[in-house]
């Protein structure tokens, strides 16, 4: 179980309704990659959130407590409340 942490962009668009659609997260290499990506991404999408997580990446097991590196605009839970 090699454990690591892995930098993640998520970005989100309309959807039905007034519902969000997640695009494809997008992985970086550290977290000021994540950060400036979101941020320019930030002013086309709806939600932009750039966060880091502790994963065993063989495992596909993901920490449940992401820090938060970078969001804006309307986000779902659990991004929403942190």
């Amino acid at each position: 179980m090699a454990s690591e942490t892995v930098y993640i962009l998520q970005t989100y668009v309309a959807g039905r309704g007034k519902a969000l659609k997640a695009e494809q997260q997008v992985g970086c290499k550290t977290a000021e990659e994540a950060r400036r990506k979101a941020e320019r991404l930030a002013p086309l999408r709806l939600g932009v959130v750039a966060f880091s997580a502790t994963a065993d990446t063989e495992l596909g097991d993901y920490d449940e407590n992401p820090v938060i590196l970078f969001r804006s605009g309307q986000l779902p839970h659990p991004f929403s409340e942190l």
